[in-house]
């Protein structure tokens, strides 16, 4: 009996799993959002300048977002989250002390629960890189300041979609970004503190499936 019995068990979860895997593969997801960008904001204090911890930040900001999501199997989805650089005031002690934009492509995998449904939440998990440019620091009595150019670190996300028409969808999405960058005195490329952004990022938008 258990000859027959096994091999035939075997081949139906195979059989579920394949039908499964190729139910949405290959699917497109084209999502347009709204984003709140709220930096984390904690920095190294800077003793020889007097200067606490913390005292290094950057402004909230809204941005738009564009992400393309692609569906490897039928609950498994990568999803590429792109913008334009987006300039921030910097201040210290509350302080403006200049300007610098920041241009943080990300990629996650996510895992969709509901893929067919109506409401379809989902969870993902990810890397982001992050490209600083136009850095334009001045500290009265200190000089520039530069900040450095790059920053690789992880992304977690949340979110979910509301089927609103035909292959058309509301979407509300919540993602934590790890961005890091040591902050120099531009006359000696030495660093003077280290920022960690590590910003919360609130989106809503509009997404189109193919």
């Amino acid at each position: 009996m258990k000859q027959y019995l096994c091999p035939a068990f075997v081949f139906g979860v195979l059989t579920i799993v394949q039908s499964q895997a190729h139910a949405d593969q290959g699917d497109w997801l084209v999502r347009i959002r709204a984003l709140d960008i709220q930096p984390r904001n904690q920095s190294d204090p800077i003793p020889a300048l007097g200067v606490p911890a913390n005292a290094i930040t950057l402004n909230n900001k809204w941005a738009p977002e564009i992400d393309l999501s692609y569906f490897l199997l039928h609950n498994i989805a990568l999803e590429l989250i792109l913008t334009y650089p987006q300039r921030h005031d910097v201040s210290l002690n509350g302080a403006k002390i200049g300007t610098a934009k920041h241009l943080p492509p990300t990629l996650t995998v996510q895992y969709h629960f509901i893929p067919d449904g109506k409401f379809r939440p989902y969870l993902g998990a990810g890397i982001n890189y992050t490209h600083f440019s136009d850095v334009n620091l001045s500290v009265p009595g200190v000089g520039q300041l530069d900040m450095g150019r790059s920053s690789w670190g992880g992304a977690l996300q949340a979110g979910f979609d509301v089927e609103v028409g035909n292959n058309k969808f509301i979407n509300f999405d919540v993602k934590k970004i790890y961005i890091g960058s040591d902050v120099k005195l531009a006359a000696t490329d030495a660093t003077v503190s280290h920022v960690r952004l590590d910003p919360v990022v609130f989106g809503v938008g509009f997404g189109w499936k193919f």
